[in-house]
């Protein structure tokens, strides 16, 4: 009996270490590159004016996306099974992340959402949304016979409303949207009570409509959006720009590096409005080629995690695949003023060292996971 164990443990080892899907680490790796080249061509005029190295932005993000391609390939080597175990380990470090960010967190733009670590910042919410990732998909396999239940409904959804509750202190909206349409995502998969989920999708859509509307920084953001151009001094400001930056892109672009619109007229150029750049630059085609990439990268994870081994890699797959799409559509619908002006980072492209990290050390378990297809 032990001898057959042993046999099933090696087993079972070997095949979670067996060969990784090279079409998604090639895609992984290309929008890395793609990211790199753009954030340096949006980024240069600032870093210029700020610190008077035009690299200054490129050379850190380039340190992290190494870094984060020797995570990404470390992690395709655990097993994905470690996850569930230590769910409530990951889910416990974010909390305690989230309120250590309200007490020592650094303050930028009226929002507190970062942790000097000296050499760089860590933003708690993007270990937050990992954790529940985790923590939906080990519920939500460990109760399986029971996911329609109401109080299995209950369980999955407590820590998004800690999260929510944490994150609005912040504040910090874009990120509560993601953990709901996220949470959302898997509830859905996971076959949750259908009546739970539509009566609390209900209620959050009702929650944030007033919060939108009663007044503060999240109105002015409204109106602006409605109308741009009469709030062009302030809140309509950083849209005009993006606005401006897409439109002279036209089909073929000014050409890589002769965009206008960062040279300080356009803020966060090389965040949360790189995809402007992208637009202005390499113009209509350039950027749907790059979504295309995402699209490709999406439709590949999906593809893992509908083929994965068993429920749990099934459900982590889906999650980071949807969390990977969910951030990509709202980036470049907030750039293109589909909806309202947030903070919302294009995933690969926007600066950002520890995002970067973790982006890639997601895209790392989803190549474990791809390495038990097949068996």
């Amino acid at each position: 009996m032990t001898q057959r164990r042993r046999l099933q443990t090696q087993r079972e080892k070997s095949r979670d270490l067996g060969m990784l899907d090279v079409p998604y680490l090639i895609l992984t790796l290309l929008l890395v590159a793609v990211g790199l080249i753009m954030l340096f061509s949006a980024s240069y005029a600032r870093a210029y004016y700020l610190t008077g190295n035009s690299a200054r932005y490129f050379t850190s993000q380039l340190v992290f996306a190494a870094l984060g391609t020797v995570v990404m390939l470390l992690v395709s080597r655990v097993p994905y099974r470690w996850y569930e175990k230590c769910n409530w380990l990951i889910l416990a470090a974010a909390t305690v992340l989230l309120l250590l960010v309200l007490v020592i967190g650094t303050n930028s733009n009226g929002a507190t959402r970062w942790i000097n670590l000296g050499f760089t910042s860590l933003q708690p919410s993007e270990i937050a949304k990992f954790s529940l990732v985790v923590y939906l998909a080990a519920m939500l396999d460990k109760y399986q016979a029971n996911a329609r239940s109401v109080p299995v409904f209950l369980i999955c959804v407590l820590p998004l409303a800690v999260f929510a509750v944490l994150l609005k202190l912040e504040p910090h909206f874009s990120a509560i949207i993601i953990l709901c349409m996220l949470t959302g995502v898997l509830l859905f998969v996971g076959g949750a009570n259908r009546t739970c989920l539509i009566v609390v999708a209900v209620l959050a859509v009702a929650a944030l409509a007033a919060l939108l509307l009663s007044g503060g920084y999240t109105s002015d953001r409204i109106m602006a959006w409605r109308a741009p151009e009469r709030y062009a001094s302030d809140e309509g400001y950083q849209i005009l720009q993006s606005e401006y930056a897409i439109g002279s892109g036209g089909l073929l672009g000014l050409g890589f590096g002769k965009g206008r619109q960062k040279y300080l007229y356009l803020p966060e150029e090389h965040n949360d409005y790189i995809f402007a750049v992208v637009c202005e630059e390499l113009g209509f085609i350039g950027a749907v080629a790059i979504l295309l990439l995402f699209a490709l990268l999406i439709i590949r994870g999906f593809w893992i995690a509908i083929h994965a081994r068993d429920r749990f890699s099934m459900l982590l797959g889906v999650g980071l695949t949807a969390l990977l799409a969910i951030q990509v559509i709202l980036n470049v619908a907030v750039v293109t003023n589909l909806l309202p002006s947030t903070g919302i980072s294009l995933p690969f492209f926007s600066s950002g060292g520890t995002a970067l990290v973790m982006q890639l050390a997601e895209c790392g378990i989803m190549l474990n996971i791809s390495r038990s297809i097949g068996d």
